[in-house]
């Protein structure tokens, strides 16, 4: 059976059993990311902080305040238990599928490659930074990184998959709303822009990078990432879509491109993946990448929430998901870095984008423009970017 979110030819298949058991961890998550996640919300605005506010005679100023309010109540220590059992079930569900059919997706992407015109250029040289072999990232066993075997692409498989359960279908069909939404936002504000040359950093199996040469199809696409397996997937499914896009494993915080080699460089959902030093390299690194006029823009759904309760569920994941950097980053002047960086302050942009694809406030978004007002019902991505 061929899940609703495929739409390509690389896309693993489930059996009836297997699909059966990734709804139900679908549906377990809808649960507890709607009405169990909001009963939190309503303990601490109703019960938590005003017992906070009796003894401080003012309320919690931190994330970290917050959390040790919120680490002690009960239903809180219910809820963040079947989060994290709901997380390591998704992988349960997930990963013998894939490796039951690991021989025919080999065998597939062999079939396809040239078809699209991209390539492929790996490292197995290339060291894995110390923040992504630390920790299983998303709990993920063995991270996105480890080789199993050879000509693997084990990662990348489960990834697809995994990413439209966990995210509950909320970024469309083929997992693309942040890119969709970077390249609406600079056809409606940047319409003479007209990229010659763009860089997705932190690809994984190139959900966002695709979109990218649809909407500038004469653009040399290029598209990095650390981890192996991803990336083999990502080129055999771009070349499954005939989509040309040349892939190599690199690091972002030092890449092998020549100086001023693009006009735009992106990310999605990376920075909160990295760490502080990685941060400051990748901004760095994006405007030696930069030409005169070029852009950089890295979005993200959980920085900079204001509300320490929000703060603190953003952070949620990084003491329970094996997401370390996740809170940090709240808390970092990412228009700073920016400037030491090198990029000139009026050049520098913070802001809030609309979603393409998600209908309703999502729970990692603010519902408030760029400029802090009311907008409408759809969520909106965290960016931080800069022009050279």
């Amino acid at each position: 059976m061929r899940s609703q979110s495929s739409q390509h030819p690389m896309f693993p298949d489930a059996t009836h059993d297997e699909q059966s058991r990734q709804d139900f961890v679908r549906a377990m998550r809808l649960h507890l990311m709607g009405d169990m996640r909001r009963t939190n919300t309503y303990l601490y605005k109703h019960k938590l902080r005003p017992a906070f506010q009796q003894v401080k005679a003012r309320p919690p100023r931190s994330r970290t305040e917050v959390r040790t309010l919120m680490g002690k109540d009960p239903f809180t220590k219910m809820w963040s238990s079947l989060v994290r059992t709901n997380q390591e079930m998704l992988y349960d569900t997930v990963g013998p599928s894939i490796e039951r059919q690991h021989p025919n997706l080999v065998a597939k992407a062999k079939r396809f490659c040239g078809r699209g015109g991209g390539t492929l250029r790996l490292n197995p040289d290339l060291e894995v930074p110390a923040y992504l072999r630390a920790v299983d990232i998303h709990c993920k066993p063995g991270g996105y990184h480890t080789e199993r075997c050879e000509n693997d692409l084990f990662a990348g498989a489960e990834y697809d998959r995994t990413v439209n359960v966990y995210l509950l279908g909320n970024l469309g069909p083929q997992n693309d709303d942040i890119a969709l939404s970077i390249i609406r936002w600079l056809r409606c504000n940047r319409p003479e822009f007209k990229p010659r040359a763009i860089l997705d950093m932190g690809c994984t199996v190139g959900h966002s990078t695709i979109p990218y040469g649809r909407a500038w199809p004469r653009a040399d696409l290029r598209a990095i990432d650390v981890a192996g397996p991803c990336l083999r997937y990502a080129h055999a499914r771009a070349e499954g879509m005939r989509r040309k896009v040349h892939f190599s494993q690199q690091n972002a915080e030092s890449t092998d491109f020549p100086d001023a080699s693009f006009d735009l460089v992106v990310s999605h959902l990376v920075l909160h993946e990295t760490s502080n030093r990685a941060v400051r390299n990748i901004f760095r690194e994006c405007r030696r990448l930069l030409r005169p006029g070029g852009y950089m823009l890295h979005a993200d759904g959980v920085a900079h929430q204001e509300d320490p309760f929000d703060k603190y569920m953003a952070e949620w994941s990084a003491h329970y998901n094996n997401e370390p950097f996740l809170g940090t980053l709240q808390d970092m002047n990412l228009s700073q870095v920016a400037r030491e960086a090198g990029f000139a302050p009026e050049r520098i942009y913070e802001m809030r984008i609309p979603s393409v694809h998600m209908p309703r406030p999502h729970s990692l978004m603010e519902k408030t423009n760029g400029r802090g007002r009311p907008s409408d019902d759809r969520p909106l991505w965290y960016v931080i970017g800069a022009r050279k």
